[in-house]
C-alpha cells in the first residue's frame, strides 16, 4: 500500500476494488470518492477526454516508475443483459468505432492493426500444436470455414475495437450516463469483432436489423459472414485458453458454441 500513500497522502481512506490484479482501488476523502489503479495505458487520457471512460482527475509517477492514475468515482451500476438491446449501447459502440483520436493515440503506442489473415493463421496454428485438431470434430470444421470465408474479412476498415462487450464493462450512472471500462484487450481491428459479439450473445436475431441502424450499419450477406467468422474466431480463442488450464466444463462450453456457429455457416450462410 506504500504506492497508496505516496500517490494520495494519509488522510484518505483506501479499500480494495477488487478485480484480477489487486491494482485497483477506491479511495474516500470527505465524501470525495476516486478510483485508483497502478499503470493503467496512457489510453486511458484519451478515452477520458472522449467521454467514453469516467474522468481522469490526475496522474502520478511514482518512484519505483510505477503510474497511479486517479478518476472520477460515479454513483451507478453494470448494465444487465437485457439492457445491452437499448440502442445508446449501440450509439456508444459507433461512437468508439468513429473516433480519429482514439484510433491516432493506439497507433501512437504502436499498436498495429491486426489483419484476418494474421489472426487466421495464429488460431489455426494454436488449435494444431494442441492437438486440438485431431480431437474434435468441431474445430475442424470452424478451421474450414474460417479458410472458406477468409477473403471477405479482407480490406475493411480499421477502428478500435474494445474486445470485451461484455455487459459487466458498461456502467449505467444515476445520470444515466454510459461509460465503457476495462480497455486492456483493446486493438486496432474489423468494427465487426466488437458489434458480432454483441448482437450474437445479447441481442434477438429479429432485432439485428434495428441494433445494426442504431449502430450505424446496414445488414446485409457480407457483413453477417464477417461476424460470424469472429464469432468463430472467438469461440477458438477461448477453447484454446480453458484447455491450456484445464477447465474442462468450460472447454466443452466451447465447443457447443463452435457448433451451433458451425451449423449456422453451413446451413445458412454456406447454403
Amino acid at each position: 500500500m506504500n504506492w497508496l500513500e505516496q500517490a494520495l497522502g494519509k488522510e484518505w481512506n483506501v479499500t480494495s476494488a477488487g478485480g484480477l490484479t489487486g491494482d485497483a482501488f477506491i479511495a474516500e476523502n470527505n465524501n470525495r470518492r476516486l478510483f485508483l489503479k497502478r499503470n493503467s495505458s496512457p489510453f486511458l487520457a484519451v478515452l477520458s477526454a472522449e467521454g467514453i471512460v469516467p474522468k481522469l482527475v490526475w496522474t502520478k509517477r511514482m518512484k519505483n516508475g510505477d503510474v497511479v492514475t486517479a478518476q472520477e468515482w460515479l454513483d451507478g451500476r453494470e448494465l444487465n443483459p437485457l439492457e445491452m438491446q437499448h440502442h445508446q449501447v449501440a450509439s456508444l459502440i459507433r461512437k468508439i468505432h468513429n473516433s480519429s483520436e482514439l484510433l491516432h493515440m493506439l497507433m501512437r503506442m504502436g499498436k498495429k492493426a491486426v489483419t484476418p489473415d494474421d489472426r487466421f493463421s495464429e488460431i489455426a496454428e494454436q488449435v494444431k500444436t494442441k492437438g486440438l485438431i485431431e480431437q474434435h470434430k468441431e474445430v475442424r470444421n470452424a478451421i474450414h470455414y474460417l479458410h472458406r470465408l477468409l477473403p471477405v474479412t479482407r480490406g475493411q476498415q480499421q477502428v478500435v475495437c474494445h474486445c470485451d462487450l461484455n455487459h459487466n464493462n458498461i456502467l449505467l450512472t444515476n445520470k444515466g450516463q454510459l461509460y465503457l471500462v476495462d480497455w486492456d484487450n483493446a486493438m486496432i481491428a474489423d468494427p465487426a469483432m466488437d458489434f458480432g459479439f454483441v448482437l450474437k450473445w445479447y441481442i434477438p436475431q429479429e432485432d439485428w436489423n434495428q441494433w445494426l441502424q442504431h449502430y450505424g450499419e446496414t445488414k446485409n450477406d457480407q457483413l453477417i459472414e464477417r461476424i460470424y467468422w469472429y464469432l468463430i474466431i472467438d469461440a477458438l480463442s477461448y477453447l484454446c485458453w480453458h484447455n491450456e488450464r484445464d477447465e474442462m466444463d468450460k472447454a466443452n462450453s466451447r465447443l457447443k458454441d463452435l457448433r451451433n456457429l458451425n451449423f449456422h455457416v453451413e446451413s445458412v450462410i454456406l447454403n
